[in-house]
């Protein structure tokens, strides 16, 4: 039995686990990247001049700007999202990479850890890699937008955690249809990327405060328009805590399904 409130123990060899995860992705990160880069401009393309043409100004700024900033940390979400689902339970259960780790000195918990750190490096790598495009686009201009990567870095940790807590209950792929359809979609539409949250019922609001998503597009909104309010510092705490907690918990998980 595996003690949830116990620290769980994780060294630098759980570094090792993500080199491992980085090796492999370098055979085929070209169809990576082009995923990562083509779904939030398609996002874009779809919504920001499409709706555009109804929608003039959300907040006091064009809508394809007002959606920009949130389609950024969104890409952040769902590769980190996917890796630590999908990616995770293949090595887990089908290729057995977590067995065959696990007979050398790495442990457990730094198993874990390490996929933790890829899929947040995954997510890194989706929001930095649009960035420069909505740039050069004219969508943001802020000086604070030299912040945003290290906001995608906490995004993708953020998720990666969250998503490998479904993982380690997860008695086969089609159970993260669950996981997608029921958690990460209504993060996507009701976490403010598209419209106000102002501009919903009010249950929806205070529901929306619950998403992690929320909070990370609030920040990524404020550092894009230089619009730095107070509140900026409460939505950075709220997910500070929430990585805490779910990597915590992430660990502890993976490490109580491979302990038999």
């Amino acid at each position: 039995m595996i003690d949830i409130l116990t620290p769980p123990r994780v060294g630098r060899r759980a570094i090792r686990v993500w080199q491992r995860n980085r090796d492999v992705w370098y055979k085929l990160y070209l169809a990576s990247l082009v995923g990562n880069l083509g779904e939030p401009i398609l996002f874009l393309l779809a919504f920001g001049l499409g709706l555009s043409r109804f929608v003039s100004e959300v907040d006091g700024m064009p809508y394809i700007k007002f959606i920009a900033p949130g389609l950024i940390v969104s890409a952040a979400m769902n590769a980190s999202a996917f890796e630590c689902t999908f990616g995770s339970f293949i090595r887990m259960t089908e290729q057995k990479t977590y067995d065959a780790i696990m007979v050398t000195p790495v442990s457990i918990e730094e198993v874990a850890a390490g996929d933790i750190m890829w899929g947040m490096s995954k997510g890194f790598i989706s929001a930095v890699i649009i960035m420069p495009v909505f740039v050069i686009a004219g969508l943001m201009d802020s000086p604070w937008l030299v912040l945003v990567p290290v906001l995608a870095l906490l995004v993708g940790l953020m998720v990666s955690s969250m998503s490998l807590v479904v993982t380690a209950f997860a008695p086969s792929f089609e159970f993260f249809t669950y996981y997608f359809t029921l958690v990460i979609s209504p993060m996507f539409f009701f976490s403010g990327v598209f419209f106000p949250l102002s501009a919903m019922p009010a249950w929806v609001g205070r529901l929306a405060w619950f998403f992690p998503l929320t909070h990370a597009v609030n920040v990524t909104r404020g550092l894009a328009s230089g619009n730095l309010a107070p509140s900026l510092i409460g939505d950075t705490a709220w997910m500070v805590v929430f990585t805490f907690v779910m990597t915590w918990v992430g660990i502890k998980l993976i490490k109580r399904r491979l302990i038999k």
